[in-house]
């Protein structure tokens, strides 16, 4: 495996292309905005800069990484030699569907297709292709560049070769995969959502302030970030996702979102990417002090 299709150049895509690029994988990176291609190779930019300064990688290293990324506007002109297609879209249902049934008709037979979903079915994304047995889950953790987990989600008809290759891939990355079955939420967000969903009840409740419950949980459970501040890194949007369809697949109320956290989502406060969730990150200088602790 070589070539490596990325699609979307948000947070997650543009962490996925710097790993795989960094790794030394061709990597075409695709987004319908040239503007998000743009500021996606800036992000990976900055990162590797700052890779260098705290002498992690080196000059050269750097520059090959960059070499190593393609930007195209054009998924058709993107995936016709390719080994590896990463969608890390927007995590809609319809979108994920309509692009997988596109990959599958564009791509050549033995290319497998990955989706980076960090809940929806990967049985029910493969069933729109013709090639479900080589349709997989890569659940990458952001950051990319420096989580080390990968989850590698098994859909109803993936095949033994495939997981196996994949979870091969991952260790070339310098990642752990971990191989999990297809139900809601998987596993890291099966635990984590429910977790960040009640820690917004206890604030809606009125038992503590925002800092108040992250130092809580940061200082009493050796947890590195409260859970109020991930939901801000998350994207409160991709949470507010994340429990409607563990809502929806466990038809149980503890997966029931809370009010606030739909209020919040409504109002456009969907953390770091909007400048303000739970914490406010409207000044720059803020917002990147807060995340040089992923660095």
């Amino acid at each position: 495996m070589k070539n490596i299709t990325v699609i979307g150049a948000g947070t997650m895509g543009n962490g996925i292309a710097h790993t795989f690029a960094q790794s030394g994988f061709n990597v075409n990176l695709v987004d319908i905005s040239q503007g998000a291609l743009d500021k996606g190779l800036a992000t990976i930019t900055k990162n590797l800069d700052r890779m260098v300064a705290k002498e992690k990688i080196t000059k050269a290293d750097k520059e090959a990484t960059l070499g190593n990324i393609t930007l195209n506007t054009s998924l058709e002109n993107s995936v016709d030699n390719v080994d590896l297609v990463v969608e890390a879209a927007s995590e809609n249902v319809q979108v994920k569907l309509d692009l997988f049934k596109k990959l599958d008709a564009l791509c050549p037979g033995q290319t497998i297709l990955a989706s980076n979903t960090s809940s929806i079915s990967i049985t029910q994304i493969a069933s729109v292709t013709n090639r479900q047995e080589k349709v997989i889950g890569m659940h990458f953790m952001n950051p990319v560049p420096i989580m080390k987990l990968v989850e590698i989600i098994r859909g109803y008809n993936t095949t033994d070769e495939v997981t196996n290759t994949i979870m091969e891939l991952s260790k070339q990355l310098g990642k752990t995969p971990v191989e999990v079955n297809d139900y809601p939420g998987f596993v890291s967000n099966r635990i984590l959502m429910p977790m960040i969903n009640e820690a917004i009840e206890t604030l809606y409740n009125g038992v503590a302030g925002v800092q108040e419950i992250d130092t809580v949980m940061m200082l009493g459970m050796a947890h590195p970030m409260g859970p109020l501040q991930l939901a801000d890194f998350i994207g409160l949007d991709v949470c507010l996702s994340i429990l409607e369809v563990l809502n929806d697949g466990f038809k149980n109320p503890k997966y029931a979102p809370c009010p606030l956290l739909v209020n919040m989502v409504r109002a456009g406060k969907k953390g770091v990417k909007s400048g303000e969730g739970f914490y406010d990150y409207s000044q720059s200088r803020k917002a990147e002090n807060v995340s040089s602790q992923f660095a």
